[in-house]
């Protein structure tokens, strides 16, 4: 029952969309990694050296871009302190969802879903209301649609068909995805749920892998698919993963048109995806 939670879950995002500019003194013509080369040092020693308020300071305004272009000198290490999250760093940021306890990394052109913004700002403003004594505490309160995206991302002004979104659902504290067999089993067994008994839809799983953080005791099942019908063809890259009563689903869909421009990029932001608690 738990799993056919995730396998709803895939099947909602399948089904569903979810809504620097270069110097004019470069005289010589040189490339911007050339221009600010001389800087890459002493940058790269102040940032592994912890990231002081004076180093804030400097480049806190990301002025034209140049925070986010030294932070690219040393990716790993801007990645490692989470400045992502303010300033992109080789094109991406990140999102750190506190209240659910998961992080990931996605293009920062790409911008939120704005359903999701103005439902969330419903579900704080009802928060705010008395509650009746007989009611349980507003903490308490499930979510009308537990199907329903916590954070959704993509491309402004897009059909909505190209997005990455993050679904959370409740599931029992012993619920194991293991159990259900290999990254091989769970990944067909999540395409035939999709499917259903529908018989316009066609689903193809083209790889399912397993990683695991031992630190945390988490398992993350990785799995690429594809969904097929007369009005459209896309191509997935889903994550999921159970912990504490939870069950996390990161779902990256794209038309399979495009799928071989963003097969890296679904890939980078579906192994960023981590739990945080």
């Amino acid at each position: 029952m738990a799993l056919q939670q995730y396998f709803h879950a895939c099947k909602y995002v399948s089904r569903n969309k979810v809504y620097m500019t270069q110097s004019s003194n470069n005289r010589q013509g040189k490339s911007p990694a050339e221009e600010f080369a001389p800087l890459a040092t002493t940058f790269r020693r102040r940032l592994l050296a912890g990231v002081g308020s004076a180093s804030l300071v400097a480049v806190g305004a990301n002025f034209g871009g140049l925070t986010s272009f030294l932070l690219g000198l040393v990716p790993e290490s801007g990645r490692s302190l989470k400045l992502d999250v303010l300033y992109p760093i080789e094109g991406y940021s990140r999102r750190i969802e506190n209240n659910e306890g998961f992080e990931f990394i996605y293009p920062a052109s790409w911008v939120g879903d704005q359903r999701l913004l103005y439902r969330a700002a419903e579900r704080l403003e009802r928060s705010l209301d008395p509650l009746p004594t007989n009611s349980p505490k507003s903490g308490n309160r499930p979510r009308k649609n537990v199907n329903e995206p916590i954070v959704a991302y993509g491309p402004p002004g897009s059909s909505g068909e190209l997005n990455v979104s993050v679904i959370v659902s409740p599931v029992p504290l012993d619920f194991s995805i293991e159990t259900f067999g290999g990254p091989k089993e769970v990944g067909e067994a999540v395409v035939k749920t999709i499917i259903g008994q529908r018989s316009d839809l066609k689903g193809t799983l083209i790889e399912s892998t397993m990683r695991e953080d031992p630190k945390m005791n988490v398992k993350y099942y990785e799995l690429e698919f594809k969904v097929e019908s007369p009005s459209f063809k896309r191509h997935n890259v889903a994550v999921c993963c159970a912990r504490g009563g939870r069950l996390f689903t990161l779902n990256a869909q794209a038309a399979e048109s495009a799928w071989s421009e963003l097969k890296s990029a679904f890939y980078r932001i579906a192994n960023s995806f981590n739990l945080t608690f």
